[in-house]
């Protein structure tokens, strides 16, 4: 298996080394990571039924238009690289479903990402965005996005409309105060906010999709306040969810007794009811038996 293009040089372009034997065997999976690459080889971005390429700390700065030839790809790794730019060619992958530009260089999305009506999963860690890119607004099939370690100092107010999302990430940004938007976030199972400035929660109870909450690392002086179901992470959160097994499991007891209590109850006067039901039965034969015909 050979593929080729003719570079600028002259010279046949070929695949990386390996690359070919990781194709041989019918997994079309690509695995360049930690490889020097000051650019992605054209004949990759010939792999038209590639389904997972993986080129994370390699060194690129940028991507060629071709990769939008890579129609079939539905994980693709570009975190640990120098990228500066998400390329408009990227965004008409058609049936990508997992991306990773974490530890890259980035300071936005561009409008026509989009356009990747498909992605579920994207990690944009560790890069610079200021402002939450307005794209990721119009995806509302996104389910997990992993935002930490940027510059966010806000949220925009129609965050909500992405309806999909179940776990974010918002960890070691600029917030000095609970973003209001995640408060009409009912929809979210995962929530980390931890290592920013805030210094007040609100009353977070009425989330009741939510399953964990990380506010580690924030000035606050005490847990927020959060459903029974949810799992803390952050200063005084150990005992505040002792205390709280230990008020449930208090319930949990007293239920058991009450339904304990209800079925003997219920068990009593079942008891007394077939005494009775014996009682009328020993008083129906009594009555026969001064009737009996062989006594008179």
């Amino acid at each position: 298996m050979r593929m080729g293009s003719a570079g600028s040089s002259g010279r046949e372009e070929r695949l990386p080394s390996g690359a070919e034997e990781q194709l041989s065997g019918g997994d079309q999976t690509l695995e360049l990571t930690g490889r020097h690459l000051k650019r992605l080889p054209g004949p990759v971005c010939a792999l038209g039924s590639l389904q997972k390429l993986y080129i994370s700390g390699t060194g690129l700065r940028e991507l060629p238009e071709e990769i939008e030839g890579l129609r079939e790809l539905r994980i693709l790794a570009l975190d640990f690289n120098k990228l500066e730019e998400v390329p408009e060619a990227l965004c008409r992958l058609p049936r990508l479903t997992r991306l990773y530009l974490g530890s890259n260089r980035l300071f936005g999305l561009p409008a026509e990402f989009a356009q990747l009506q498909t992605l579920r999963c994207l990690w944009i860690e560790n890069n610079y965005l200021y402002h939450f890119p307005r794209a990721l607004l119009q995806m509302p099939a996104l389910q997990s996005l992993q935002m930490g370690d940027n510059r966010l100092r806000a949220l925009p107010g129609s965050l909500p409309r992405m309806t999909g999302l179940r776990g974010l990430w918002l960890y070691g940004n600029r917030f000095e105060e609970f973003p209001q938007p995640l408060l009409r976030m009912a929809q979210l199972h995962i929530l980390d906010l931890d290592r920013n400035k805030i210094i007040d929660f609100p009353d977070l109870a009425h989330l009741k999709g939510l399953r964990l909450f990380s506010y580690d690392h924030n000035p606050v002086k005490a847990p927020p306040c959060v459903a029974d179901t949810v799992t803390l992470v952050g200063d005084g959160a150990q005992e505040l969810m002792e205390a709280r097994e230990e008020r449930l499991q208090s319930l949990r007891e007293q239920e058991e007794q009450d339904e304990q209590e209800e079925n003997g109850s219920e068990a009593m006067q079942g008891t007394l009811r077939n005494d009775s039901s014996l009682l009328e039965d020993a008083e129906g034969s009594f009555s026969a038996l001064e009737c009996s015909p062989e006594e008179t």
